[in-house]
């Protein structure tokens, strides 16, 4: 009888991790969508300086750069959670559930080790710029660690989203490749 209850309290569990999981990616997309935003209008402040007002810019086009940059990193949990990221169905659609599934949970696994890997690297990279203390070599010359810390949280994020699919998957919360069991 006991059983039950620690499977049952184990899914509700599961799920409330794959929900706040979730919900983090969720969060990242907002960021990511405002950083584009900022993007957006520091662009057209620079043209007005530039072409209306015939003044020089200093760090409007890298700031735009690494806006960019940092919204595409913290998109990424996002993407993944809405099955926006670029994938080929045509194995999955010909395979039976099973091998489906297990196909699935091969794929989310090597993800989650080559994003491992990125950000391992990712973090390495950053961790040195900060330790350092380099900066731009621009006029404006802000620290490079800022605009450096979105690889690494970026891939961590997806990485934790990664886990949350694979969890779903797992606990019967999610099919494989979002394609109905035959």
């Amino acid at each position: 009888m006991a059983l039950p209850t620690v499977d049952a309290g184990w899914r509700r569990g599961a799920d409330f991790l794959v929900r706040s999981i979730g919900g983090l990616s969720i969060l990242c997309g907002w960021i990511a969508a405002s950083m584009i935003l900022a993007s957006v209008f520091i662009t057209c402040q620079m043209i007005f300086v530039r072409f209306v007002l015939r003044q020089s810019t200093i760090w409007q086009t890298e700031t735009v750069i690494y806006l960019m940059i940092a919204a595409t990193m913290l998109g990424l949990p996002y993407v993944q959670k809405l099955r926006g990221h670029v994938n080929v169905d045509l194995l999955p659609i010909w395979l039976r559930p099973l091998p489906r599934k297990l196909l699935a949970i091969v794929v989310l696994l090597s993800g989650i080790v080559v994003l491992g890997i990125m950000g391992f690297y990712a973090f390495e990279h950053w961790h040195l710029a900060f330790q350092r203390g380099w900066r731009s070599s621009s006029v404006w010359g802000p620290p490079l660690w800022i605009p450096y810390l979105a690889m690494p949280l970026g891939f961590a994020l997806f990485i934790l989203q990664l886990l949350a699919d694979l969890l779903a998957l797992l606990t019967g919360r999610d099919t494989a490749f979002g394609l109905e069991a035959d």
